[in-house]
C-alpha cells in the first residue's frame, strides 16, 4: 500500500521533494506528486533552444520558458478553461506554434525585469502546488562532444548531429562553463526530505542541470535518500544502445560518486505494437543490467509504472508517484537532530 496524503493536513506537512530535470519525465512525475505533498520544488534545465521556446530565447534574450511552462502547468490548480488557454499553441502569422503559455512568461519576465521572479509570478497566478525554480539565471548553450571528436553547440541541434555521426556522446558541456546556480535551487536540494533525478532526456533535461556550479556539490551533501528515475525506452538521436547502468554512468561521470543511492525502474513489459513502432525511431525498452547497477553502488528498484494506453510508451503518473513515495515511506524514516533539521535514515 502506497502513502498517500489525503488528509489536507497531511499532505500540508508532507515531505520536502525535489524533483531535477526537464521536459515531458519531469512534468508528468510533478503532476503525480502534487498529490502527495504541498512541499515540492522543480529545479529545471534552461539550456533548451529549440520550438517556441528558441524564439523567444533569440528574439528577447530570455531563458526558454517550455520546460518551466510544462512544470507549472503539472502542478497548477486553476479552472479548465485556464489549463486550455497554457497549453494553446497559435497556428498563423508571426506567432505560429507558439504557445500562451510561453508568451505569458516572456510577459511577465518584461514586466518584473527577472525570471526568476517572472516564474514566481506565474507560479502564483497559477495557484501551483510547491514551487517551479530555474537551475541557473545565466544565459547558456549545451554542447555534445561525441566519441569521435566532432561536437556540435546547441541543445536541438544535438538530435540530427548524432544521426549524421553515428556514434555516442562522450560527454556534454555548458557554454559559458560553470553558470551559478540560484540560490533558491541550491537552497531546496539543503531542505529536501528526498531527491529525485529523472525520467527525462539523459543529456538534455537531466544532465545540463549537472554542469550549473553547486548542484553537484550540494547533491553529494544532502542528508536526503536520493532517487535516480530511469527511462522506460532509450531515445533515439541521444541513448541508444543504453543499459539503464550506462545511464547511470554517464550521470556519475558529469556529476560524483554519492550523487544518488537508489535506482527506480519500470517492470512493466512494454505493449508488442509500441515495440514495433520504436523499434522504426531506432529506440527499444530500456535493459535493467541488475548486477551492474549493483556493481555501481545504487539499489535498484523495480516497480510496474508504464501507462497502459496511448501510442508512447511512457511513465503513467499516477503509478510513477505512487513508487516513489513506497520507496520513500518503505526506506526513508525523519529523525529530528535538533535546530529544525532532519536527516534521513534506512
Amino acid at each position: 500500500m502506497s502513502l498517500k496524503y489525503a488528509d489536507p493536513q497531511q499532505w500540508e506537512k508532507g515531505p520536502k521533494i525535489v524533483a531535477i530535470g526537464g521536459g515531458t519525465g519531469l512534468s508528468t512525475l510533478l503532476r503525480g506528486l502534487k498529490k502527495y505533498t504541498k512541499n515540492l520544488t522543480a529545479v529545471v534545465t534552461v539550456a533548451d533552444d529549440g520550438g517556441g521556446s528558441g524564439v523567444l530565447r533569440r528574439e528577447i534574450g530570455m531563458p526558454p520558458p517550455g520546460d518551466i511552462r510544462h512544470c507549472m502547468e503539472s502542478l497548477a490548480n486553476v479552472e479548465p478553461i485556464m489549463e486550455r488557454l497554457l497549453t494553446y499553441r497559435f497556428t498563423e502569422g508571426s506567432l505560429s506554434g507558439q504557445s500562451f503559455g510561453n508568451l505569458l512568461l516572456a510577459a511577465l519576465n518584461g514586466v518584473t525585469g527577472s525570471f526568476e521572479e517572472a516564474v514566481a509570478q506565474m507560479s502564483q497566478v497559477l495557484a501551483i502546488t510547491g514551487r517551479v525554480v530555474p537551475v541557473t539565471s545565466a544565459d547558456v548553450q549545451l554542447e555534445a562532444v561525441f566519441e569521435n571528436g566532432s561536437r556540435v553547440v546547441g541543445e536541438s541541434s544535438i538530435f540530427s548531429f548524432k544521426k549524421e555521426q553515428d556514434c555516442r556522446i562522450s560527454h556534454v558541456n555548458l557554454i559559458p562553463p560553470h553558470p551559478k546556480a540560484l540560490d533558491s535551487a541550491l537552497e531546496a536540494i539543503r531542505q529536501a526530505d528526498l531527491i529525485i533525478l529523472g525520467p527525462g532526456s539523459l543529456y538534455t533535461s537531466i544532465i545540463p542541470n549537472l554542469l550549473v556550479d553547486g548542484v553537484v556539490e550540494e547533491l553529494c551533501r544532502a542528508t536526503a535518500l536520493k532517487l535516480y528515475i530511469c527511462n522506460i525506452m532509450t531515445q533515439e538521436g541521444e541513448t541508444e544502445g543504453y543499459t539503464a547502468a550506462d545511464h547511470i554512468c554517464a550521470l556519475l561521470e558529469h556529476g560524483a560518486p554519492g550523487m544518488m543511492d537508489i535506482c527506480l525502474a519500470n517492470s512493466d513489459p512494454v505493449r508488442p505494437g509500441l515495440v514495433e513502432r520504436y523499434r522504426q525511431e531506432d529506440a527499444v525498452p530500456l535493459v535493467v543490467d541488475r548486477e551492474r547497477i549493483k556493481r555501481l553502488g545504487l539499489e535498484l528498484v523495480e516497480a510496474p509504472m508504464a501507462c497502459p494506453t496511448g501510442n508512447l510508451a511512457r511513465h503513467d503518473h499516477e503509478a510513477l508517484a505512487g513508487a516513489v513515495m513506497e520507496i520513500y515511506r518503505k526506506r526513508s524514516v525523519r529523525i529530528f537532530r535538533g535546530s529544525k533539521r532532519y536527516i534521513m535514515e534506512e
